[in-house]
Protein backbone atom coordinates (compact mmCIF):
# COMPACT_ATOMS: atom_id res chain seq x y z
CA UNK A 1 0.00 0.00 0.00
CA UNK A 2 2.47 2.54 0.70
CA UNK A 3 4.55 1.47 -2.83
CA UNK A 4 0.86 3.09 -4.68
CA UNK A 5 0.67 5.79 -2.23
CA UNK A 6 4.21 6.69 -3.32
CA UNK A 7 3.07 6.20 -6.68
CA UNK A 8 -0.02 8.58 -6.76
CA UNK A 9 2.30 11.21 -5.52
CA UNK A 10 4.43 10.62 -8.58
CA UNK A 11 2.21 10.32 -11.16
CA UNK A 12 0.17 13.10 -9.84
CA UNK A 13 3.04 15.52 -10.07
CA UNK A 14 4.02 14.61 -13.24
CA UNK A 15 0.43 14.93 -14.68
CA UNK A 16 -0.36 18.12 -12.44
CA UNK A 17 2.55 19.72 -14.41
CA UNK A 18 1.50 18.40 -17.80
CA UNK A 19 -2.56 19.44 -16.90
CA UNK A 20 -1.65 22.94 -16.69
CA UNK A 21 -3.64 25.65 -19.10
CA UNK A 22 -5.51 22.22 -20.58
CA UNK A 23 -8.49 22.63 -19.24
CA UNK A 24 -11.20 25.37 -17.77
CA UNK A 25 -14.43 25.37 -16.25
CA UNK A 26 -16.56 22.86 -13.90
CA UNK A 27 -18.94 20.50 -15.28
CA UNK A 28 -22.18 19.94 -13.39
CA UNK A 29 -23.08 16.44 -12.29
CA UNK A 30 -24.93 13.80 -14.56
CA UNK A 31 -27.11 11.50 -12.53
CA UNK A 32 -26.60 8.21 -13.96
CA UNK A 33 -23.96 7.25 -17.24
CA UNK A 34 -27.07 7.63 -19.69
CA UNK A 35 -27.09 10.79 -19.30
CA UNK A 36 -23.41 11.39 -20.52
CA UNK A 37 -23.31 13.04 -23.46
CA UNK A 38 -21.26 10.70 -25.80
CA UNK A 39 -19.57 11.59 -29.18
CA UNK A 40 -16.78 10.34 -32.18
CA UNK A 41 -13.43 12.55 -31.93
CA UNK A 42 -12.53 14.15 -35.33
CA UNK A 43 -9.63 11.41 -35.96
CA UNK A 44 -12.49 9.16 -36.68
CA UNK A 45 -11.45 6.53 -33.38
CA UNK A 46 -11.51 8.13 -30.34
CA UNK A 47 -14.95 7.45 -28.43
CA UNK A 48 -15.33 10.32 -25.99
CA UNK A 49 -17.42 9.98 -23.15
CA UNK A 50 -18.84 13.54 -20.61
CA UNK A 51 -18.52 16.97 -20.58
CA UNK A 52 -16.25 18.61 -23.05
CA UNK A 53 -15.15 21.19 -20.30
CA UNK A 54 -14.23 18.12 -17.58
CA UNK A 55 -10.64 19.62 -16.21
CA UNK A 56 -9.22 16.22 -16.65
CA UNK A 57 -8.73 13.92 -19.27
CA UNK A 58 -8.29 10.35 -19.05
CA UNK A 59 -7.52 8.56 -22.34
CA UNK A 60 -7.99 4.97 -22.33
CA UNK A 61 -6.62 2.40 -24.60
CA UNK A 62 -8.39 -1.05 -24.09
CA UNK A 63 -9.23 -4.38 -25.92
CA UNK A 64 -12.17 -5.75 -25.18
CA UNK A 65 -10.91 -9.35 -24.53
CA UNK A 66 -8.21 -7.97 -22.79
CA UNK A 67 -8.59 -9.54 -18.89
CA UNK A 68 -6.27 -6.96 -17.01
CA UNK A 69 -8.91 -3.99 -18.76
CA UNK A 70 -11.89 -5.86 -16.93
CA UNK A 71 -10.04 -5.97 -13.68
CA UNK A 72 -9.23 -2.18 -13.71
CA UNK A 73 -12.61 -1.20 -14.75
CA UNK A 74 -14.40 -3.92 -12.37
CA UNK A 75 -12.12 -3.91 -9.34
CA UNK A 76 -9.57 -1.62 -10.23
CA UNK A 77 -10.00 2.25 -10.62
CA UNK A 78 -12.15 2.00 -13.45
CA UNK A 79 -15.58 2.65 -11.15
CA UNK A 80 -13.73 5.77 -9.68
CA UNK A 81 -13.38 6.84 -12.87
CA UNK A 82 -16.88 6.42 -13.99
CA UNK A 83 -17.80 8.18 -10.83
CA UNK A 84 -15.18 11.46 -11.66
CA UNK A 85 -16.89 11.12 -14.95
CA UNK A 86 -20.34 11.40 -13.76
CA UNK A 87 -19.04 14.91 -11.31
CA UNK A 88 -17.42 16.44 -14.03
CA UNK A 89 -13.88 16.01 -13.23
CA UNK A 90 -13.23 13.75 -15.47
CA UNK A 91 -13.81 13.41 -19.35
CA UNK A 92 -13.12 9.81 -20.56
CA UNK A 93 -11.68 8.63 -24.25
CA UNK A 94 -11.47 5.44 -25.35
CA UNK A 95 -9.34 4.24 -28.56
CA UNK A 96 -10.13 0.17 -28.78
CA UNK A 97 -7.60 -2.01 -29.74
CA UNK A 98 -8.25 -5.42 -31.20
CA UNK A 99 -4.90 -7.49 -31.49
CA UNK A 100 -5.87 -10.45 -28.83
CA UNK A 101 -7.61 -12.15 -31.61
CA UNK A 102 -4.49 -12.12 -33.76
CA UNK A 103 -2.61 -13.21 -30.31
CA UNK A 104 -4.99 -15.88 -28.74
CA UNK A 105 -7.19 -16.87 -31.96
CA UNK A 106 -10.78 -15.94 -33.04
CA UNK A 107 -12.60 -12.34 -33.68
CA UNK A 108 -14.35 -11.59 -30.77
CA UNK A 109 -12.05 -8.28 -29.83
CA UNK A 110 -12.67 -7.24 -33.28
CA UNK A 111 -16.70 -7.85 -33.19
CA UNK A 112 -16.72 -6.52 -29.81
CA UNK A 113 -15.23 -3.05 -30.66
CA UNK A 114 -17.62 -3.08 -33.36
CA UNK A 115 -20.54 -3.43 -31.22
CA UNK A 116 -19.19 -0.56 -29.25
CA UNK A 117 -18.97 1.73 -32.46
CA UNK A 118 -22.78 0.62 -32.88
CA UNK A 119 -23.61 1.41 -29.55
CA UNK A 120 -22.06 4.97 -30.09
CA UNK A 121 -24.47 5.26 -32.82
CA UNK A 122 -27.50 5.00 -30.41
CA UNK A 123 -25.76 7.00 -27.60
CA UNK A 124 -25.25 3.84 -25.50
CA UNK A 125 -21.65 3.61 -25.44
CA UNK A 126 -20.83 4.25 -22.25
CA UNK A 127 -24.03 1.85 -21.17
CA UNK A 128 -22.51 -0.97 -23.07
CA UNK A 129 -18.95 -0.90 -22.49
CA UNK A 130 -19.74 -1.50 -18.68
CA UNK A 131 -22.15 -4.92 -19.53
CA UNK A 132 -19.50 -5.93 -22.19
CA UNK A 133 -16.46 -6.18 -18.97
CA UNK A 134 -18.45 -6.92 -16.58
CA UNK A 135 -19.38 -9.79 -18.58
CA UNK A 136 -16.65 -10.79 -20.03
CA UNK A 137 -15.84 -14.19 -21.24
CA UNK A 138 -12.11 -15.78 -20.00
CA UNK A 139 -9.51 -14.89 -22.50
CA UNK A 140 -8.64 -18.01 -24.36
CA UNK A 141 -12.38 -18.30 -25.39
CA UNK A 142 -13.34 -16.00 -28.17
CA UNK A 143 -16.59 -16.02 -26.64
CA UNK A 144 -17.54 -12.64 -27.97
CA UNK A 145 -20.01 -13.89 -30.45
CA UNK A 146 -22.99 -11.75 -32.10
CA UNK A 147 -25.25 -13.77 -30.31
CA UNK A 148 -23.70 -13.14 -26.77
CA UNK A 149 -23.00 -9.38 -27.92
CA UNK A 150 -26.58 -9.23 -28.85
CA UNK A 151 -27.70 -10.93 -25.36
CA UNK A 152 -25.61 -8.54 -23.52
CA UNK A 153 -27.08 -5.30 -25.16
CA UNK A 154 -30.21 -6.80 -23.83
CA UNK A 155 -29.40 -5.18 -20.33
CA UNK A 156 -29.09 -1.78 -22.08
CA UNK A 157 -32.76 -0.45 -22.14
CA UNK A 158 -33.32 1.38 -25.82
CA UNK A 159 -30.35 -0.56 -27.40
CA UNK A 160 -31.21 -3.43 -28.96
CA UNK A 161 -33.08 -2.31 -32.35
CA UNK A 162 -32.78 -3.55 -36.17
CA UNK A 163 -29.87 -0.97 -37.12
CA UNK A 164 -27.83 -1.87 -34.15
CA UNK A 165 -28.57 -5.85 -34.63
CA UNK A 166 -27.46 -5.58 -38.21
CA UNK A 167 -24.79 -3.54 -37.37
CA UNK A 168 -23.56 -6.51 -35.10
CA UNK A 169 -24.19 -9.44 -37.23
CA UNK A 170 -22.62 -7.47 -40.38
CA UNK A 171 -19.67 -6.32 -39.09
CA UNK A 172 -21.03 -2.79 -40.35
CA UNK A 173 -17.72 -0.95 -38.47
CA UNK A 174 -15.12 -3.36 -39.64
CA UNK A 175 -13.35 -0.20 -41.22
CA UNK A 176 -13.56 1.35 -37.47
CA UNK A 177 -11.92 -1.30 -35.96
CA UNK A 178 -9.24 -1.60 -38.50
CA UNK A 179 -8.15 2.37 -37.80
CA UNK A 180 -9.06 1.80 -34.31
CA UNK A 181 -6.45 -0.57 -33.80
CA UNK A 182 -3.90 1.41 -35.91
CA UNK A 183 -4.63 4.21 -33.76
CA UNK A 184 -3.60 1.88 -31.10
CA UNK A 185 -0.13 1.10 -32.89
CA UNK A 186 0.32 4.30 -33.21
CA UNK A 187 0.16 5.31 -29.59
CA UNK A 188 3.06 2.88 -28.61
CA UNK A 189 5.48 5.39 -30.61
CA UNK A 190 8.73 4.63 -32.30
CA UNK A 191 9.56 2.41 -29.40
CA UNK A 192 6.81 -0.13 -29.47
CA UNK A 193 4.60 0.04 -33.33
CA UNK A 194 2.73 -2.76 -31.61
CA UNK A 195 1.17 -0.27 -29.08
CA UNK A 196 1.02 0.63 -25.54
CA UNK A 197 -0.51 -2.18 -23.96
CA UNK A 198 -3.75 -2.30 -22.15
CA UNK A 199 -5.21 -0.77 -20.06
CA UNK A 200 -2.75 2.21 -20.60
CA UNK A 201 -4.08 5.57 -19.30
CA UNK A 202 -3.18 8.79 -20.73
CA UNK A 203 -4.03 12.03 -18.43
CA UNK A 204 -4.09 15.47 -19.76
CA UNK A 205 -2.17 14.20 -22.16
CA UNK A 206 0.63 12.84 -20.59
CA UNK A 207 0.96 8.77 -20.43
CA UNK A 208 1.19 7.26 -17.06
CA UNK A 209 4.12 6.22 -16.42
CA UNK A 210 4.69 2.29 -16.61
CA UNK A 211 6.47 2.12 -12.81
CA UNK A 212 3.31 3.98 -11.74
CA UNK A 213 0.76 1.98 -13.22
CA UNK A 214 -0.29 0.73 -9.55
CA UNK A 215 -2.46 3.70 -9.33
CA UNK A 216 -4.57 1.65 -11.79
CA UNK A 217 -5.60 -1.04 -9.46
CA UNK A 218 -6.19 1.34 -6.25
CA UNK A 219 -9.57 3.36 -6.76
CA UNK A 220 -8.58 5.71 -3.89
CA UNK A 221 -5.55 6.55 -5.28
CA UNK A 222 -6.51 7.12 -8.88
CA UNK A 223 -9.28 9.69 -7.46
CA UNK A 224 -6.10 11.34 -5.41
CA UNK A 225 -4.30 11.30 -8.99
CA UNK A 226 -7.50 13.29 -10.88
CA UNK A 227 -7.98 15.53 -8.09
CA UNK A 228 -4.49 16.76 -7.72
CA UNK A 229 -4.79 17.48 -11.79
CA UNK A 230 -7.81 19.04 -12.04
CA UNK A 231 -6.71 21.44 -9.07
CA UNK A 232 -4.13 22.78 -10.80
CA UNK A 233 -5.97 22.70 -14.32
CA UNK A 234 -8.51 24.72 -12.37
CA UNK A 235 -5.64 27.08 -10.72
CA UNK A 236 -4.26 27.07 -13.98
CA UNK A 237 -7.54 28.35 -15.31
CA UNK A 238 -8.22 31.02 -13.18
CA UNK A 239 -5.11 33.06 -13.65
CA UNK A 240 -6.08 33.08 -17.00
Amino acid sequence: MRAVRWAVVCAAGILALAACGQRDGLADPYRSVEELPEELGRDGTTVRVGDPHAPVTVHLYEDPRCPVCEEFETTGAGPELRRATLEGTARTEYTLASFLDDRVGGSGSKKAVNALRAALEEDKFAEYHEVLYANQPEEVVDGYTDAFLLELAGQVEGLRGPEFDDAVRTMKYRDFVTASQKSYEKAGGPSDPRGPGTPTAVVNGTMIPAEYNAVLWDGEAFTEMLESVARVTRWEADRT
